[in-house]
């Protein structure tokens, strides 16, 4: 049998953040398993631990949505740099994850790490398709600051600002609009959605990758990390921001957010809420 915890990520209160399911030790898993696991959880992502290809590295670790595997996502790395150090792991830690090594930081329940990648602009969707696809009047999509913008640190979201905290609360995804982006942009992993709402160093976002599997998503720290790097190109500064989402789920998420020319570095907490064991889930 092998074991699994699950965290709330970017919150320290049980029951808040964003779930994540967490295989500590996944070596015993049969490769055509690990999907399964995933979808089994049914959660936003899952990651497996393994030992890492440099030694000098603490772990390799593999995430999966539960349609796909991905190279690199926000949440599931704080939660499981988290989870390793309450598991006994030094604090400063180096995770090889599907982008490259990734440096965190672990201790007392929160976690931070720096993102090396530059920042790709991938496309910049039509605002019309993006309105569609949020449900929402062309009225609503602000763009002077940027036009919604397909970017990536490693994993593909399309930024799109809104006028108001109204827009962003009358949100209704269009699964015809989203089909018909992810065919127009098909690098941009089945055209998920971050549009958010700035005042000053506070961000208030929703994301949604219905495609994917997660109709909402309630803690987004990949997608953060892109807006804020964005933004930071954009306006030609560096940034520090108080970044939420989750609150119209139920499920408040709170991600700290600090450029340093091309790098971010997410920071947040995660608190275990679950153990357990994979019964049937093991090499013969």
């Amino acid at each position: 049998m092998t074991d699994y915890l699950v965290y709330d990520v970017f919150t320290d209160t049980p029951f808040g953040g964003n779930q994540l399911a967490v295989i500590p030790d996944a070596a015993a898993l049969p490769e055509e398993d690990l999907q399964k696991i995933a979808a089994e959880f049914n959660l936003s992502e899952v990651t497996f631990v393994y030992p890492p290809a440099d030694p000098a590295h603490t772990a390799r670790v593999r995430i999966f949505m539960p349609t796909m595997e991905i190279p690199f996502a926000g949440h599931p790395t704080i939660g499981t740099a988290v989870a390793l150090a309450d598991l006994g792991q030094r604090p400063d830690m180096v995770l090889e994850l599907g982008i490259g090594p990734i440096r965190a930081h672990a201790a007392d329940g929160k976690a931070r790490f720096t993102t090396e990648a530059a920042l790709e602009i991938m496309a910049r969707p039509d605002p019309a398709l993006i309105a569609r696809a949020l449900g929402l009047d062309l009225a609503q999509i602000r763009t002077q600051t940027h036009p919604p913008t397909m970017a990536t640190l490693g994993l593909p979201i399309t930024c799109t600002e809104l006028a108001d905290h109204a827009a962003l609360s009358a949100i209704q995804t269009d699964i015809a609009a989203m089909r018909e982006g992810a065919a127009h942009h098909p690098g941009g992993l089945d055209f998920a959605q971050l549009a958010y709402v700035r005042d000053g160093a506070t961000i208030d976002a929703r994301v949604f990758a219905p495609l994917g599997g997660i109709p909402e998503d309630p803690a987004t720290g990949s997608a953060a990390a892109t807006l804020a790097a964005l933004l930071a190109q954009t306006l030609g500064r560096d940034l520090t921001l108080d970044y939420r989402q989750g609150d119209a789920m139920g499920r408040p998420s709170r991600i700290g957010l600090q450029t340093d020319g091309p790098r971010v570095t997410v920071s947040g907490a995660a608190v275990r809420v679950m153990q357990g064991q994979l019964v049937h889930a093991t090499k013969a």
